[in-house]
């Protein structure tokens, strides 16, 4: 039997920790380079800005330059490469990101036709010449001339007579460079993807819903291939467009997210850039490869704030297109009445802040002090100065009925019809205040010919009650519409 220098890779999908890299005709550099500082710009769109600088000694003259721990999900049409030192000196002529990375299925690639060695789960050893590696099988010609098909997985490891030329252990750009050589300063500028952050607030509501505390964090997921130690790091909130990107544009995935790192002893900078957020941490940020890490970047107490309650038993509304004529349009049967939380972000309320777009997390204490969760939603980006309003869920004690109790044609482009909402309020000892928007989705051309209560148009297509129902009772809405439109 043939004697192998042992490369083994386990097939649960183990790499190689180390190799030889196969070079050009052109001298190397050294691949061992002085870091000099990552500057790390992510935005909230699932991408990255990559700004890293190191130090080499370059040969003069044409050589090659390895620039490793680039992140896996690199884009590479979007990297520039420079020397700070002597720019004027230094030119580029070729640019490779190289990503053929040591794996099972890069080698069984390698090797085919060749001679490898597999041992199976029971310890049974088979030699031969690979003639396949796919579909989830090794197909082997064996030295007396028959054929094996072992399943992967059968097999335990997979020897190799050696590592073949060319493949890494990490995603490289490789330069080919002309330079007067020395050491040289240079900058790495590059977008890639797996790193995105967004905002996660906590706001503790008071118990007669009046004011509530905000804590917001930033949460910076990275899940690129790549570490970035003590960055300088910058998060632009924002919707900053782009362009679609490729399908073989190579994202990391396969992530494990690991433990929250919280980090509040410095304030985050906050200021505007161009038509957007940007945030800064005035600290060194160490940002680890599958790694969940948390920043605390706004807090305030104190935020006057309402919580209000809507009944919107009619269907949605998504525009007018043609007459609505059927009787049971819009129809739904709904009597879930809505709790929503409002506020306002402007200096008056104790806030003063941009909250960029996140998740949102609302608690209330109960009697024993204990923080309970009272829903969960999201917000969109919202500046300094305007009002948020989050849906927090529906209220067990409130009920709402709304029947249609009239419809008629009073001619072929004429119709009237009536409605009765009841809203019953079973609470103890508390009256509230329920908003009841009806959208008209019959025909732009209306007209509400009687109510029984004050009612606000509030857009084109919907008119707005308004009513207060005390405490064990029930309020009772009227309402008849015509609409009109041209034969």
């Amino acid at each position: 039997m043939r004697k192998f220098k042992r490369v083994t890779v386990l097939l649960a999908g183990v790499m190689l920790a180390a190799m030889v890299v196969g070079t050009t005709g052109a001298q190397d550099a050294p691949t061992d380079p002085q870091p000099d500082g990552v500057n790390l710009t992510i935005y909230n769109q699932g991408t990255a800005l990559v700004q890293d600088r190191r130090t080499f000694d370059l040969q003069a003259g044409i050589s090659t330059l390895d620039f490793t721990d680039v992140a896996a999900s690199i884009d590479s049409t979007s990297v520039s490469f420079k020397s700070l030192t002597d720019p004027t000196g230094t030119s580029v002529l070729e640019q490779n990101y190289v990503y053929d990375l040591v794996g099972s299925g890069a080698l069984l690639e390698r090797y085919l036709d060749q001679q490898i060695e597999i041992v199976t789960n029971d310890g049974t050893t088979f030699s031969g010449q690979l003639l396949s590696g796919r579909n989830g099988e090794i197909i082997l010609k064996l030295e007396d001339g028959q054929v094996a098909v072992v399943s992967l997985s059968n097999v335990r490891d997979v020897r190799f007579p050696a590592l073949p030329d060319g493949l890494i252990t990490r995603p490289t750009l490789r330069w080919l460079l002309d330079s007067l050589g020395g050491d040289q300063q240079v900058e790495l500028t590059y977008l890639a993807g797996g790193l995105n952050w967004t905002a996660d607030y906590i706001f503790l509501l008071a118990n007669d819903n009046s004011a509530l505390d905000l804590n917001g964090w930033i949460t910076l997921t990275n899940t690129s291939g790549a570490t970035f130690e003590d960055a300088k790091l910058k998060l632009v909130a924002g919707d900053v467009n782009r362009l679609p990107q490729p399908q073989d544009m190579g994202f990391a995935d396969g992530a494990v997210m690991a433990e929250y790192e919280r980090a509040s002893d410095d304030k985050v900078e906050q200021r505007d850039f161009n038509e957007y957020k940007l945030y800064e941490i005035p600290r060194p940020v160490t940002v680890a490869d599958n790694e969940t890490k948390q920043v605390e970047f706004v807090s305030s107490t104190n935020i006057p704030a309402t919580t209000f309650f809507v009944y919107e038993g009619g269907g949605a509304f998504y525009g007018y297109y043609g007459p609505v004529t059927d009787q049971y349009y819009g129809q739904t049967g709904i009597t879930d009445v809505q709790n929503w939380l409002e506020f306002t972000t402007g200096a008056e309320n104790n806030l003063d802040a941009a909250l960029p777009a996140g998740r949102v997390r609302v608690y209330q204490e109960d009697v024993d002090g204990s923080a309970l969760l009272i829903g969960e939603n999201s917000i969109d980006h919202t500046p300094k100065g305007e009002q948020v309003q989050i849906y927090l869920g529906n209220s067990f004690d409130l009920v709402g009925e709304r029947t249609q109790t009239n419809f008629v044609y009073l001619s072929s482009n004429v119709i009237e019809e009536t409605f009765e909402i009841r809203l019953r309020n079973r609470k103890e000892d508390q009256a509230v205040e329920i908003r009841v928007p009806e959208h008209l989705y019959r025909w732009s051309n209306w007209e509400i010919l009687s109510s029984s209560d004050p009612f606000t148009k509030v857009d084109s297509a919907t008119a707005e009650f308004r009513v207060t129902v005390q405490p064990g009772e029930e309020k009772v809405i009227t309402y008849t519409v015509r609409y009109t439109w041209p034969n």
